[in-house]
């Protein structure tokens, strides 16, 4: 059981920034994200992509400004949930919530905030037959733990960031890689690319374009990789574990089921506070929609300022909050 002020769900920029915000009218969160990393898109799907509109910053990388909010909410010291999905909110006697997950982890809380960009990720699946039947038997779409590969033979397929990127963090760990991309070029960072097609000409990967996943097949655990290549010529090849990479897919989830208010896939709230129609129940970022609503990074921060302001009376009710500016008052942890 995890005890906190505030549940966070989403681990994104915005939600980074809220525990900040909470955490200088001395609210502790917890955030929990489906995705194995805090950054959300950010850093999921385009992690060097440079942004133009965060001020004092001219441009900056993706990933550094996660880095930057991760660095800067370490005084509060936030505790996390990652690569699990909320699945049920339950209200309490008291009036806060508890908050159950995937991996059957509570949180009890007295506020949530939902922070989850365009919603829940899930990872886009190959349609190929059977492979539902080897999910956490083989094939992963997410790399929670890279040592559980030393020694395996290891497929990872896709033409993006993360395929790339993660070829060439395992290629070292894995006893033996191949690389399956359905195309001749890749989408991610050219540099990233150059590196691949190093290991390739190394001999330290295997490296299949214009291949396709045909087929997975094994006896209770993945055994074996079926490719179809563009001259409709087919190899199956050995493996232990099998990663299709192929980008993520924003979906509602379960929030779709809490009650709130919603406007197609977006959940209205009062721009006074960023509220829902659910007492206690915030949304904050590219999640929420109302009347002039623009979804940027900026736009959320400004929400997540708001929203803690309001939270402070679930969290504090018998207390008066006195609002100080950060330059006055520093940046005082609990």
């Amino acid at each position: 059981m995890i005890r906190t002020d505030i549940c966070i769900i989403g681990a994104g920029p915005v939600g980074l920034f809220a525990v900040f915000e909470a955490g200088l009218l001395k609210m502790r969160c917890h955030l929990v994200d489906v995705l194995p990393q805090i950054g959300g898109q950010l850093t999921e799907i385009y992690p060097k992509k440079p942004i133009y509109d965060i001020p004092g910053y001219p441009e900056i990388k993706a990933h550094e400004l996660i880095d930057n909010l991760a660095k800067q909410i370490e005084p509060f010291k936030p505790t996390f949930s990652l690569g699990e999905r909320v699945t049920h909110v339950i209200r309490n006697e008291d009036g806060g919530f508890e908050v159950k997950t995937s991996d059957n982890t509570s949180i009890t809380c007295k506020v949530i905030v939902i922070a989850g960009g365009l919603g829940c990720f899930e990872p886009r699946k190959p349609e190929i037959a059977d492979l539902d039947r080897f999910e956490g038997k083989g094939v992963l779409y997410f790399v929670k733990n890279p040592d559980q590969f030393k020694d395996k033979r290891l497929v990872v397929t896709g033409g993006g960031d993360s395929a790339l990127d993660w070829t060439i963090h395992l290629a070292s760990i894995a006893k033996h890689l191949t690389l399956v991309h359905r195309n001749e070029t890749f989408r991610g960072a050219p540099d990233s690319a150059e590196k691949v097609f190093a290991l390739a000409e190394a001999g330290k990967i295997d490296l299949l374009l214009n291949t396709n996943l045909q087929a997975v097949s094994g006896n209770g655990h993945l055994k074996a990789i079926s490719l179809v290549d563009k001259k409709n010529e087919t190899k199956t090849i050995e493996a232990d574990f099998l990663i299709p990479l192929f980008g993520l897919s924003p979906k509602l989830g379960p929030i779709s089921e809490w009650g709130l208010k919603l406007d197609k896939n977006a959940i209205e709230v009062n721009t006074f506070d960023y509220s829902t129609n659910v007492e206690g129940i915030y949304a904050i970022g590219d999640i929420n929609t109302y009347p002039g609503k623009l979804k940027l990074i900026l736009s959320g921060f400004h929400e997540a300022a708001l929203m803690a302001q309001s939270a402070f009376k679930f969290v504090y009710p018998n207390q008066k909050l006195s609002f100080k500016y950060t330059t006055v008052n520093g940046v005082n942890a609990f």
